[in-house]
């Protein structure tokens, strides 16, 4: 990929697969983890926490990867004018949806370091189990709970935008963000 930058015409295959990785697993992550914690305790459910725990732990990887690439190449450029609220609401909701990429992974991790549990990638130990701190804990599960809802309204206005994006002002926009080039 080397030098090559987002355009005004088309986004470069880097921006494209990371923001569909993202996509794809934060939304999984999420609704999984909903299903989970309607499950009862069970070895079985054990061991999906730990899938879902292995992916979280992959996308905060990708999250930390995907906010160097942003601060590198900085947001696309706008390809439609719009009212200065917008703007404001279009910024808060790209943070929002970046910050909590990196938040869920890691207050997931605060929630089983709290537990005693290890923290690990399919298996493979990356923190190891120690003592349970209740309070460290808690707070990992309420930073958990309240991201997971954060993430699901800045997901659902970022849905929104592109829904108006693609059958409103038929700007280019989602074309971009699925890898095609636009007219300039």
């Amino acid at each position: 990929m080397g030098s090559q930058l987002d355009s005004r015409t088309q986004l470069t295959k880097m921006t494209v697969s990371l923001h569909w990785v993202i996509a794809i697993a934060v939304l999984g992550s999420l609704f999984f983890g909903m299903y989970l914690e309607d499950l009862p305790r069970s070895q079985e459910k054990g061991a999906l926490i730990g899938i879902h725990k292995s992916v979280g732990m992959l996308v905060l990887f990708v999250a930390l990867y995907r906010i160097y690439w942003r601060l590198k190449n900085s947001f696309p450029e706008r390809l439609t004018p719009v009212a200065s609220w917008q703007e404001k609401v279009t910024s808060i909701v790209h943070t929002l949806l970046l910050a909590t990429t990196v938040l869920m992974p890691v207050s997931g991790v605060i929630m089983s370091v709290g537990g005693g549990y290890p923290v690990g990638i399919f298996g493979v130990e990356l923190i190891a189990p120690g003592a349970e701190n209740e309070l460290l804990g808690r707070i990992g599960h309420i930073l958990h709970g309240v991201g997971g809802k954060v993430m699901l309204f800045a997901v659902a206005i970022h849905v929104l935008a592109s829904i108006k994006h693609a059958v409103v002002t038929r700007d280019g926009t989602l074309q971009r963000i699925l890898g095609k080039r636009i007219a300039g």
